[in-house]
């Protein structure tokens, strides 16, 4: 669990030991801990909030911050805000082993070494299972924001460390330039660079999907690996939704800040500018996001038609070579059906230059048949 105390005015951050009996004079506090937590101690923090935030929360909101499957939503009280907005997972290298068998794979069938595109096929496949999400909850008081973060949230121990950052000799400026003015004010902080990684995980997509295409596309791949391709589809729409339940959860925080109080001085009407600000630039990343998982589901679909397209072709073209060739054999097999009738008088039968007449004929069939038929291929009415 951390605590911190946030001083307004002043560029000064401090943790705590423990749960303060009260709130700072002149700041609020921030509250961070994971499910676990939350679950061991639950009815301490309901007692510590009804004291210090003048209100505990509701049972409904303390059992979606420790659900783990609940999508992205806001909520609100007449106490307290609550927002559940769904990250992806800490990432986690893909082994060096697990793209061995992938190669041997294409190794086998192809008879070559792996090429980029092959490559690129095994890139998508690793990043396509990096998409894992968790939820990451916040119940904004006025002056605490309690935060309930999976246990390897690096966000939330990059930020916590930034803002003990002490200030550098000889600068009045904080680290982070400017510190959070209120509890919602940290909060959209912390939800920008879990959009930030979304927008991170958009570039990779783009770049795998590029050189997945291009290896099934490729004449000389001869990959079958569109199946992959098609549960990416898959994928991509359920990132879709998640982004989705994302935004819808941002509009609601937006529409509910426009139902607080009018702010009584400049400063607070500047801090609820500034939180308006910072909220649509959330939700316009979100949007960013959402746009792009659209065009990466198009080019998934677009590539799965042009790669059936692609089959398809080089399938008429193998009947069409195999056409010809029955074409220009045909009359052979006429001629040699022809000779081969029992019947006692036939032209040529009798003859000692019979056979050398009856090949001369079909080698010149074959090969006025043959001719006629690469003129066609040359005008693009025959096959190669």
């Amino acid at each position: 669990m951390q605590i911190l105390v946030l001083h307004v005015g002043t560029s000064d951050a401090q943790a705590l030991p423990g749960l303060p009996d009260a709130p700072p004079e002149t700041g609020w506090l921030w509250v961070a801990l994971t499910p676990a937590l939350l679950q061991a101690h639950q009815n301490r923090l309901q007692d510590w909030l009804a004291r210090v935030a003048g209100a505990p929360l509701l049972d409904l909101h303390l059992q979606d911050l420790l659900n783990p499957q609940l999508p992205s939503q806001h909520g609100e009280t007449a106490a307290y805000d609550l927002l559940v907005f769904r990250r992806l997972a800490q990432a986690t290298p893909a082994p060096s082993t697990a793209a061995a068998p992938a190669s041997g794979v294409l190794t086998a069938a192809t008879g070559a070494p792996p090429s980029d595109e092959h490559e690129g096929i095994h890139g998508l496949q690793v990043t396509l299972e990096r998409i894992d999400t968790r939820p990451v909850g916040f119940a904004v008081f006025d002056r605490v924001v309690l935060s309930v973060h999976p246990d390897d949230c690096g966000v939330r121990d990059a930020f916590a460390q930034r803002l003990l950052q002490p200030l550098p000799v000889g600068s009045g400026r904080h680290p982070l330039g400017r510190l959070p003015l209120e509890p919602a004010d940290l909060m959209l902080r912390l939800l920008n660079p879990m959009v930030d990684g979304y927008l991170d995980l958009r570039r990779e997509l783009t770049r795998d999907m590029d050189r997945w295409q291009t290896a099934l596309l490729s004449p000389r791949a001869g990959a079958d690996d569109w199946q992959p391709l098609l549960r990416s589809r898959l994928v991509l729409h359920q990132l879709d939704e998640l982004c989705e339940s994302q935004r819808a959860a941002l509009q609601d925080w937006i529409e509910a800040i426009k139902t607080w109080r009018p702010p009584e001085t400049d400063a607070d009407r500047q801090t609820r500018e500034l939180l308006l600000v910072r909220s649509r630039d959330v939700l316009e990343h979100i949007e960013r996001v959402i746009h792009h998982i659209d065009r990466l589901e198009r080019s998934a679909e677009t590539a799965v038609q042009l790669h059936f397209s692609l089959q398809s072709n080089r399938t008429n073209d193998s009947m069409r070579t195999l056409t010809a060739l029955t074409a220009v054999f045909l009359p052979l097999n006429l001629v040699t059906g022809f000779f081969g009738m029992n019947f006692e008088f036939l032209p040529l039968i009798h003859s000692s230059h019979g056979l050398w007449w009856a090949l001369a004929a079909m080698l010149l069939m074959a090969t006025v048949l043959g001719t006629v038929l690469w003129r066609q291929r040359g005008r693009g009415r025959c096959p190669r």
